[in-house]
């Protein structure tokens, strides 16, 4: 039976303040601490290890779809970082400069990558040299720099981990594959693995990334009604390549230029997990990712047998590859429940002696609270099932709160009262134009999240102009 007594008190609660509830949780969850440089922040072990862990899960799969990992210099120069106009201009209000080394002056300014397409770009023109060559699919796991105005921890912030996927290709053909199969990969990892349903869709030509020929993105919603752009995947085509001098002499003994890729996901995942699963207590982690899957707690600690039977417990589940900790310290078991919730722990195993003379324990749910009484006997298997069940429910969950959150719009006076009411995604059809896109913005505070793949029109009209329209668009507010 559920049991929804909320055990911490000091978190704001989100329906009153959702952004000092947010700062509570990576506070006092102690995920981050504040660093003396302003807008950068400290990952602490318990939040790196989420990182630890989604790195870990998404390196095997991109090592399985034929990845290899490189490391680039965090270093571009001035004259490297111009070969690419509209790239520059995409970053030049966020980039960082080098100007000094040690007290004499650079002969030529470097700049801290805030992105590293310039970098792969000058390392393929120097080795790709025949077809044979290709493709090339790299990726680095490293931090960038983007000297951002406003700022919140994992969600913005000046520097921040991430993964940077860059690949070249001897056809059109080959690139697009690969620029859709690590959206793939993004999505089946959101929707799988961290139980956050997303919207697969393309970018519009304002909101892609700056030099590319398509950005394709996953789009998560947040239990505040805001989206979250949760990764990536760009298709350059032969743009950058014409740019660097990408050529690779072909089968019928013609130079042609390469075409590429780049996508990516950062540490603002840790944010999305926040701001999807979390509620007034604390954190509710994706079992994949939490750096403790299960706490067992004993209660009566200082009664005989009860602290054996509690590490037999995390022997037991240690041995089935369960990531468990035994808390055997002088804190009452209230604090220790207390405590564990916040955090996020997928699952708390109670056991004291009256279950070791029945043979049971207790294991109770993060998500729901909710209590069963379970023999200790197949335990593994026991808890290894719950937390694909904890998974599914925290699926399902954010799925139904993404489809209560949905409306469409049929006129520019319907959306903009919807912008207004509702916090979450309005499906509407799009002319096109620029124009309408930043009358939405501008007028209705909305943007264009994405063009959703798969998804049926909803009209024949544009929203904005009444115009005849070209694309459904999802729009809303967004991280």
């Amino acid at each position: 039976m559920a049991d929804n007594k909320k055990l911490v008190t000091e978190i704001t609660s989100m329906d009153e303040d959702f952004a000092k509830w947010y700062t509570d949780i990576v506070k006092k969850a102690d995920l981050i601490d504040y660093s003396s440089v302003k807008g950068c922040m400290i990952i602490r072990p318990y939040g790196y290890a989420i990182w630890e862990n989604i790195q870990k899960i998404l390196d095997a799969r991109f090592k399985a779809s034929g990845v290899e990992n490189v490391y680039m210099p965090m270093f571009i120069p001035e004259s490297l970082l111009k070969r690419e106009k509209e790239h520059v201009e995409g970053f030049a209000p966020e980039v960082a400069w080098v100007t000094h080394g040690g007290d004499e002056k650079l002969a030529e300014r470097l700049c801290v990558r805030p992105t590293s397409e310039t970098l792969f770009c000058e390392h393929y023109a120097n080795i790709v040299r025949s077809y044979r060559d290709l493709p090339k699919v790299y990726n680095q796991w490293c931090s960038v720099v983007r000297w951002e105005k406003t700022t919140r921890p994992f969600l913005r912030s000046r520097e921040f981990l991430w993964q940077e996927g860059h690949t070249v290709h001897r056809t059109a053909k080959e690139a697009e594959e690969r620029t859709v199969q690590m959206l793939d990969i993004y999505a089946d990892f959101f929707e799988h693995d961290l139980g956050m349903p997303v919207i697969r869709g393309q970018k519009t030509d304002k909101e892609k990334f700056a030099g590319a020929k398509a950005t394709y993105t996953v789009e998560a919603l947040m239990h505040d009604g805001k989206a979250l752009q949760g990764g990536t995947s760009h298709n350059f085509g032969d743009g950058f390549a014409r740019a660097f001098g990408i050529q690779f002499l072909d089968s019928d003994n013609t130079l042609k230029y390469c075409h590429e890729t780049s996508w990516g996901v950062s540490t603002r995942i840790i944010g999305g997990i926040i701001m999807t699963h979390g509620d007034d207590s604390g954190l509710v982690l994706p079992p994949a990712v939490a750096p403790i899957q299960a706490v067992v707690i004993p209660v009566q600690q200082h009664k005989d047998g009860v602290l054996d039977a509690a590490r037999a417990i995390e022997k037991t589940l240690r041995d089935a590859g369960i990531r468990v900790k035994t808390d055997d310290s002088e804190q009452s078991p209230g604090w220790k429940f207390s405590e564990y919730e916040m955090k996020g722990v997928p699952l708390r195993i109670e056991i004291g002696p009256r279950d070791i003379a029945e043979g049971k324990c207790v294991i109770v749910r993060r998500d729901t609270r909710e209590k069963s009484f379970v023999s200790t006997e197949g335990l593994a298997n026991t808890v290894k099932e719950a937390l694909t069940k904890l998974t599914e429910a925290l699926y399902e969950r954010a799925l139904r709160h993404r489809e209560e959150r949905t409306y469409e719009a049929q006129s520019f006076e319907e959306l903009k009262a919807i912008a207004d009411t509702k916090p979450g995604y309005i499906k509407a059809m799009w002319c096109g134009e620029l124009e309408c896109e930043m009358k939405l913005k501008e007028e209705a505070d909305v943007s264009s999240r994405c063009i959703p793949f798969g998804i049926a029109p909803i009209g024949d009209t544009c929203v904005c102009c009444g115009r005849a329209a070209k694309k459904l668009v999802y729009w809303g507010k967004a991280y």
